[in-house]
């Protein structure tokens, strides 16, 4: 389509000069997400406030301008990747963290404002903000908002959506609306804010966000488990679920994660293992001990090879250090991957470990996996060449496997990554006709031009 230099000097006098460009350079960068795939805009903004958004959608929907939010970037699924050019709307220079309210437990914060930064500012006050992506010292608020990111901490404390009161937020028309409440609870009316927070930007673009806080934790408990099949790991997760008090965190890796961090690890991994979990506790200091010799028995009578429980603050950074690094890490087995994260019910995670099993030993690949097993998301990575056309097409094959195996366990295909452009083909096998016509419905409502990101959750 194009940006034509009237169009263009608009939206210079709307955010300044310095922050328009049509720069080749400059288009590669905002090009892509973590997926790789790349679609060049015609041209990137980076507005400084609400007004400025708003001033730019009035205009977008006056020239029938494609707008695509996007926060850092980090995304998994193509969701802020601009498939249909336009212009890419980037909220990095709104960045602010308005206050902390300590008194009810609550603070706003614009989409800008890098999720890790949260984390440091409300702790600070003796509070605490539990959704801890993996990308959280890059990935913003707002991008977190788009996709309704989890993390680790999922298992105990929920994701994003959770903590989400209330939003301001502009509709493509250039109209400002705020949904939701500052009180521990309302309902007044449809929840437009849950309906906006994973909706990926096609809906609307996030100005301001109130979050939910609770108190800090008293204390924090971090434990390695190893065992010599990740079958025993798997039922190992299911048993603590059941008998053992929630953890905050059940992560787990397979052996070929363990092989990729064993350097960055500051302990020796037991001979033989074949998978470790990552358990982490939270709470009052005497119920943590308790809480942690609980665990660490009900793990050994599940044949755990061993238990390691973090010394210091430093142990504890070096094993979630290794967690989190290992999605780049993935790299040195092949040139490509494929990131699902699925998710099924826990009392099925055994099953779908013996599914991507085999979906290794039929698909010829490498298939790693990781993720957050206490809530029965596995990030299942299909390694692969893209230079050789035949794993290209066996790793299209074993998503497709992976997918329908998902879905049999009562799974769903995505459960912190969205839909964005890589999931749509698959969503109507999840979620049916019948859905899709409705989000469309909303979709048409919302964005009645579909100016707002298109291309991505459905056609």
């Amino acid at each position: 389509m194009g940006l034509s230099n009237s169009l263009y000097r608009h939206l210079q006098k709307i955010s300044g000069k310095l922050y328009v460009t049509r720069e080749k350079e400059e288009l590669l960068c905002y090009s892509y997400d973590a997926t790789g795939a790349s679609f060049l805009p015609d041209a990137i903004i980076f507005p400084g406030s609400e007004n400025e958004v708003a001033r730019i959608l009035r205009l977008a929907s006056k020239e029938k301008l494609i707008v695509v939010p996007r926060g850092a970037g980090s995304g998994m699924t193509g969701g802020s990747v601009p498939v249909k050019g336009g212009l890419v709307l980037v909220t990095s220079r709104m960045n602010k963290i308005f206050d902390i309210d300590e008194n009810n437990f609550i603070v706003r914060v614009q989409p800008g404002v890098i999720v890790s930064d949260i984390h440091k500012s409300v702790e600070e006050k003796g509070l605490f903000y539990p959704p801890d992506p993996a990308s959280s010292s890059v990935c913003t608020i707002g991008g977190n908002i788009g996709e309704c990111a989890g993390g680790p901490r999922a298992v105990k404390y929920g994701v994003t959506r959770d903590y989400v009161l209330g939003l301001r937020a502009v509709l493509p028309s250039g109209e400002v609306i705020q949904t939701g409440v500052s009180t521990a609870k309302g309902v007044a009316g449809y929840d437009l804010t849950r309906l906006i927070v994973g909706s990926e930007g096609t809906l609307a673009v996030v100005t301001e966000i109130t979050l939910k806080l609770l108190p800090k934790p008293e204390a924090i408990k971090t434990m390695a488990v190893f065992f010599d099949s990740l079958q025993k790991a798997a039922k190992t997760v299911s048993r603590i679920m059941k008998e053992a008090t929630i953890p905050r965190c059940v992560e787990y890796l397979d052996e070929a994660c363990l092989d990729l961090v064993k350097d960055s690890l500051s302990f020796d991994l037991p001979k033989g293992i074949k998978a470790m979990l990552i358990l982490e506790l939270d709470g009052d200091i005497n119920v943590v001990e308790k809480d942690a010799e609980d665990i660490k028995k009900l793990c050994f009578s599940y044949d755990a090879l061993d238990v390691l429980v973090a010394k210091d603050q430093t142990e504890t950074q070096k094993i979630w250090d290794a967690r989190k690094d290992l999605s780049p890490m993935l790299y040195k087995i092949a040139t490509n991957k494929i990131n699902e994260d699925i998710v099924v019910p826990i009392d099925k995670i055994p099953d779908m470990v013996k599914v991507i099993q085999e979906i290794q030993k039929t698909s010829g690949l490498k298939v790693v996996s990781f993720g957050h097993a206490g809530d029965g998301n596995i990030h299942c990575n299909i390694m692969y060449n893209k230079a050789d056309g035949d794993e290209s097409e066996r790793a299209k094959k074993a998503v497709d496997e992976l997918f329908n195996a998902t879905l049999s366990l009562g799974g769903t295909i995505t459960g912190e990554h969205g839909v964005g452009m890589t999931k749509l083909e698959y969503l109507p096998r999840e979620i049916g006709v019948i859905q899709i016509e409705l989000m469309k419905g909303i979709k048409k409502v919302f964005d009645p031009q579909n100016i707002l990101n298109p291309g991505k959750i459905f056609h």
